[in-house]
């Protein structure tokens, strides 16, 4: 399908597929961010163990790393592969960061890591804190106290506001989300059950960020965590790549030019999968291929790409209104950081339809009992149309991959879902017919 098909049909909110044809080969690819970022990045996580097993037992089990297993799903690649009549060559993998500690979300890796980087920065320079410290010492009164001086705010259509809000709060800083319209109830009552002041808004997700923006304007107490351009969230989510590299090993899952590796990441503003395509490129290079999922009413890192005018045009310029039952990507504007990033590590684009989100979240339901967010589900457009669509084939045709694509691992993100209410959990499996 040509760039201007492509177009059309992104203003018609059909689904689409779409193959990059600016990817570049990973050697000449753009690199903005050194692995030294990257690597400072996993160690200062890792000064911080000791703080979140004292601050969030739950991740005593994983002595303070906030990880997520890579589990298979033979199961759901079954159900995919007999409902749609269809043979996905390879296996099929699940990265469970609906599971993850304290947040629940892929946000738990860019929020967390960009709250408690702003509060070492703090702590250090007001003497309070050494790098040599057991960072345990962060949960004592006084430093909570000294936090305590200082607001953090965030602009969320949901997920992002809980990881920053729950983080924010245990470190004892007041803590602001400016949420937009299609945030969930849930979310929000949840925020304020930890103490963060909600400021809710009539508009999306462009407006909650701008509020937030001008709010911490001018002020050395106030910090704007800033999804549409933060290089220390990308740096929180880029993490999650050598992990990732640590489970295949382990599960003896090889990755080479023969045993190709595809991943497929539901996107909003792009900040999460941008930090995890961009580092998995550094690691597997053209060995690695991922692929972003949006919504059809709210594809604006493909509009971006497609349009080449990046984080300058939004869904609304095409007659699109942005609105989605996937809160998480309910995004007009693509981040200007990682659309420029992905512009040359990306291999394509799915876009997928609200109902679909529901389809695939009861299949997995049935066939593995696992529950994530339909959000998260958005992931599995990626496998379910990957046979079907000739603009991924021809991809795979022009990298050589016919011959090793049984040889491959497909890798689905499950961006969310740990957190989700009872009730509003069997809402969502009655919705998809469980």
């Amino acid at each position: 399908m040509n760039e201007n098909r492509i177009f059309e049909h992104m203003k018609q909110a059909i689904e689409v597929e779409w193959a990059n044809p600016h990817l570049l080969p990973a050697r000449e690819a753009y690199y903005p961010i050194s692995d030294e970022q990257i690597f400072d990045a996993s160690a200062r996580l890792n000064r911080f163990s000791s703080f979140f097993m004292s601050a969030f037992p739950e991740t005593i089990p994983t002595k303070g790393i906030i990880e997520s297993p890579l589990t298979a799903i033979p199961n759901m690649k079954e159900y995919i592969e007999q409902s749609y009549q269809l043979h996905l060559p390879g296996t099929l993998y699940l990265k469970r960061d609906d599971s993850l500690a304290i947040a629940g979300s892929v946000k738990a890796r860019g929020g967390i890591y960009e709250v408690v980087k702003h509060a070492e920065d703090i702590l250090i320079r007001s003497k309070l804190l050494n790098p040599q410290n057991d960072y345990a010492c962060i949960n004592s009164d006084e430093i909570r106290k000294h936090l305590g001086k200082y607001t953090i705010e965030v602009g969320s259509t949901g997920n992002l506001g809980l990881s920053i809000g729950i983080i924010s709060a245990a470190l004892g800083f007041e803590v602001i989300v400016h949420m937009s319209a299609d945030a969930k109830e849930w979310k929000k009552t949840l925020l304020r059950s930890k103490g963060v002041n909600v400021k809710e808004y009539a508009g999306d997700y462009s407006m909650a960020v701008d509020a937030g923006r001008k709010s911490c304007e001018n002020s050395s107490h106030r910090y704007f965590v800033d999804d549409e351009h933060s290089v220390n969230l990308f740096l929180g989510y880029a993490v999650a790549a050598e992990r990732l590299q640590k489970q295949l090993e382990n599960q003896q899952i090889t990755v080479d030019c023969s045993h190709p590796l595809f991943v497929y990441i539901p996107c909003g503003v792009g900040g999460a999968p941008g930090g995890i395509m961009y580092a998995l490129r550094k690691i597997f290079k053209d060995n690695v291929h991922i692929f972003f999922i949006e919504p059809t009413q709210a594809p604006c890192m493909l509009l971006g790409l497609v349009s080449g005018k990046f984080e300058k045009i939004c869904v609304q310029d095409i007659g699109l209104h942005g609105l989605t039952e996937a809160d998480g990507l309910a995004v007009s504007r693509c981040s200007s950081l990682v659309s420029k990033i992905a512009d040359t590590h990306l291999a394509g684009e799915f876009t997928v339809e609200d109902s679909m989100l529901y389809k695939y979240l009861g299949f997995l339901w049935k066939s593995e009992k696992i529950f994530i967010e339909p959000s998260s589900c958005a992931a599995f457009a990626g496998p379910a149309r990957f046979n079907d669509s000739t603009e991924i084939q021809d991809y795979i045709t022009r990298r050589n991959l016919a011959d090793k694509l049984e040889n491959s691992c497909h890798i689905c993100w499950a961006t969310g879902g740990n957190l989700v209410p009872a009730d509003i959990r069997e809402g969502y499996l009655n919705k998809a017919d469980i």
